[in-house]
């Protein structure tokens, strides 16, 4: 019995060690407007959606020079590589809106109420607040589960 007890202590070690470190999840930006999510990996394939500069999408995994994306909705789909950059971006994904406040906490007064759907860069986080930039300049910070990613 014992004997039996090492080899499965054994063969689960190395199952942990072969299978390694999990990967972080890895965030794109469109990197203009008009790009085109498609239905399969080549130009011939249905547009699926049109996005504009700046949305973010969680790749899924790559196909030659193609990205299978999903995005905040989780809307799938697949979009050329050349067309995208390492995020930098997020949305908000609240039911309607989300306050951008001047300090990382509930309390501190609101600069903006941003829609859903909006798209921000990301320049910092802390704790569980993240600040944000607006295209028109605005900056404050949001509540990070009320964006994405």
């Amino acid at each position: 019995m014992k004997n039996i007890t090492q080899r499965v202590l054994v063969a689960g070690s190395l199952c942990t060690m072969l299978a390694g470190p999990a990967m972080a999840a890895e965030y794109v930006s469109v990197v203009k407007d008009g790009v085109n999510v498609r239905t399969a990996p080549n130009t011939d394939a249905p547009v699926l959606m049109e996005l504009f500069q700046g949305y973010p999408l969680l790749v899924q995994g790559k196909e030659g020079d193609w990205l299978k994306v999903t995005d905040y909705e989780n809307d799938s789909g697949y979009i050329h590589s050349s067309l995208v950059k390492k995020g930098d971006t997020v949305i908000v994904n609240a039911k309607k809106s989300a306050n951008m406040r001047t300090e990382p906490n509930a309390t501190a007064p609101v600069v903006a109420d941003v829609e859903r759907g909006v798209v921000l860069i990301k320049l910092s986080a802390q704790d569980k607040w993240v600040k944000v930039k607006h295209s028109g300049g605005t900056v404050g910070w949001i509540f990070q589960p009320l964006i994405w990613p």
